[in-house]
């Protein structure tokens, strides 16, 4: 007999497995729903400076997303985005992209994972885009910034 197929996660049950996880108990992260057209997920991860990470969870993926800062506050921002272009193969398991925000676009790292892609992979993805994160908020930019 086979097995049945893994549920695929949505963002209410997406929250009610973080919540049940050892790390969240430990006060790693916060999560809450944020209500709209498509709800999404808020993961504030606490062991990094209460960074939040924006979680969806749609019919083929679940994907995770930080803002980063304005794109309008990024000197000589063209070459700023060669330079992340060139740089995405260094960052592990996450992307750079802008989204537009309240009218307002801002650098976003994201990452993407299949609906059914088991609990830990997911804590895995949310750690190391959080570091990504930090690493590119800091080192990247203000490496760029002092060789421009």
């Amino acid at each position: 007999m086979a097995d049945a197929p893994p549920v695929p996660w949505t963002v209410r049950s997406l929250k009610t497995a973080l919540e049940g996880a050892a790390v969240g108990r430990a006060g790693e992260f916060r999560v809450r729903v944020v209500e709209g057209a498509d709800p999404i997920l808020l993961v504030t991860m606490c062991e990094y400076g209460d960074l939040e990470v924006f979680v969806s969870a749609g019919e083929e993926q679940v994907a995770a997303s930080v803002l980063l800062w304005p794109v309008d506050e990024q000197p000589d921002r063209h070459a700023f985005n060669e330079f992340l272009l060139k740089a995405q193969k260094i960052v592990p398991l996450s992307n750079f992209g802008i989204t537009t925000v309240d009218g307002r676009d801002y650098y976003e790292l994201f990452g993407e994972l299949a609906t059914t892609t088991p609990l830990d992979t997911i804590l895995i993805e949310l750690r190391t885009l959080a570091e990504n994160a930090i690493e590119a908020a800091s080192d990247l930019r203000a490496n760029f910034n002092a060789a421009a």
